[in-house]
């Protein structure tokens, strides 16, 4: 007697059915990586999920959607660094040198501080140190250069705190020149 068991026809229509439809997330999957590359988006399970409408479990058991996104994934990366790349260097150098010269002036007013607290501890050493054998005239005087150090020393910390603003601005203007690139390269491809 045969045990093997022939299909039943709606089995059969069933899993013809899945299949197609399998094919069809496939078919969708690849669709949507093709998307993903045209725009230099960034391809991952999750953004090839959402393209293709179809659910990231799929994307993982399905070997050959798995292995589509899978391939893909390294080649965004390098596409899009190189990408990156180009318009770092494109852009005009101001933007560099003002950054670079805030962060000059930055370390030589942090630099100047340094010098002028070390300045103070020597002469609050000092006065320490002397204080019974100065005369009121001589503390006075250097009492006078211990407030003159100090102003010196609100002085270079505004000075700091406008060269610390300086330096964020032209951050803030790196990365608005990147998103703008960025944009006008969208366009630029959108048309």
């Amino acid at each position: 007697m045969n045990t093997a068991t022939v299909p039943e026809p709606r089995t059969t229509a069933a899993l013809a059915a899945r299949r197609r439809k399998t094919e069809t997330a496939l078919q969708r999957v690849h669709e949507a990586i093709t998307r993903l590359r045209r725009e230099n988006a960034q391809i991952s399970f999750a953004a090839v999920a959402r393209r293709a409408n179809v659910s990231r479990t799929f994307l993982y058991d399905n070997v050959e959607a798995r292995a589509a996104v899978a391939a893909a994934m390294p080649e965004s990366g390098e596409r899009r660094s190189q990408i990156l790349a180009d318009q770092d260097s494109e852009r005009e150098a101001t933007w560099r040198e003002r950054a670079l010269n805030a962060e000059d002036a930055l370390k030589a007013a942090q630099a100047e501080i340094l010098t002028q607290r070390t300045r103070i501890g020597e002469l609050l050493g000092q006065i320490r140190d002397l204080q019974e054998e100065w005369t009121e005239e001589a503390m006075q005087r250097i009492t006078t250069e211990n407030t003159t150090l100090k102003q010196r020393i609100r002085q270079l910390t505004a000075d700091n705190r406008v060269l610390n603003e300086r330096l964020e601005a032209a951050r803030s203007n790196i990365r608005f020149q990147d998103r703008r690139v960025a944009d006008l390269e969208a366009q630029i491809s959108g048309t």
